[in-house]
């Protein structure tokens, strides 16, 4: 029997990014990391842990409901790092699907679901041991686990301090397992004009180092106190918003010795 030669009018597979919240400080982050990826095109698949919905709550003054998750997911992503209502218009929320955190059915819970990896911005410290450690005790962490054992792409975005032996050791752990860990620390040598600036600093790099373009800061030229020349030049600090909603783009870090 002959083989059926596939159709050229076959639907494209989504491939999306998993992104999971843990209930670290730092929802701010994860509102900046989302905007950018579906700025650049990119489909989201979304996980919110319980911890995470306080977290929102307490760092927006909004709810984020299962019930009611596009409409929550709209205000978040619309609220600046600062708190301000309505900084951003954070567009259409058609590439966006949410999966329930207690879901351990869902999807992003197989290794057979197709996806491009996964982002976990911010990480807990509890977060990043129960990964570490392939608990799985909700689909974040599931998800998580499965994303190292496909050897997709997981970049942590760890925000804690200080850190413990063991949380350091746990870390380690990851990175060994094929993680990039990435801790939520902004750089200032970029002359961010506002804490939007600092945010946009280190989403701009765990999008880099997912591999996903994006325009959130200004990367490094090799020349030294550009962003200060640029400054005195305007008057002051450069307030400029880029398409993908961010603010006082930064250069990047590439030299040790500028840090």
């Amino acid at each position: 029997m002959k083989a059926i030669p596939p159709t050229s009018d076959a639907a494209p597979v989504r491939r999306p990014w998993v992104v999971g919240v843990s209930g670290a400080s730092g929802t701010p982050y994860a509102a900046a990391v989302l905007r950018a990826l579906l700025q650049a095109g990119e489909p989201v698949d979304l996980i919110v842990s319980r911890a995470a919905r306080l977290t929102v709550l307490d760092e927006t003054g909004e709810p984020f409901r299962d019930a009611h998750w596009r409409d929550d997911l709209r205000r978040w992503l619309a609220a600046g790092a600062d708190g301000r209502k309505g900084v951003f218009d954070p567009g259409p929320l058609d590439g966006v699907r949410y999966w329930s955190a207690g879901d351990l059915a869902a999807g992003p819970s197989s290794g057979s679901y197709p996806a491009q990896g996964m982002i976990i911005v911010p990480a807990s410290t509890a977060c990043v041991a129960g990964v570490a450690l392939g608990l799985s005790k909700d689909l974040l962490q599931r998800a998580a686990s499965v994303t190292l054992k496909e050897r997709r792409p997981l970049v942590v975005t760890v925000r804690e301090t200080p850190l413990t032996g063991q949380t350091l050791r746990h870390l380690v752990a990851l990175d060994e397992a094929g993680a990039v860990v990435l801790p939520a620390s902004p750089a200032f040598y970029s002359g961010p004009a506002d804490i939007q600036g600092l945010v946009d600093f280190v989403a701009g790099r765990v999008l880099d180092s997912a591999g996903v373009p994006h325009k959130l800061y200004r990367r490094w030229e090799g020349e030294l106190g550009q962003a200060r020349a640029q400054h005195d030049d305007a008057g002051g600090p450069v307030r400029a918003r880029d398409d993908a909603g961010g603010s006082a783009r930064a250069r990047d870090d590439q030299d040790d010795t500028v840090r």
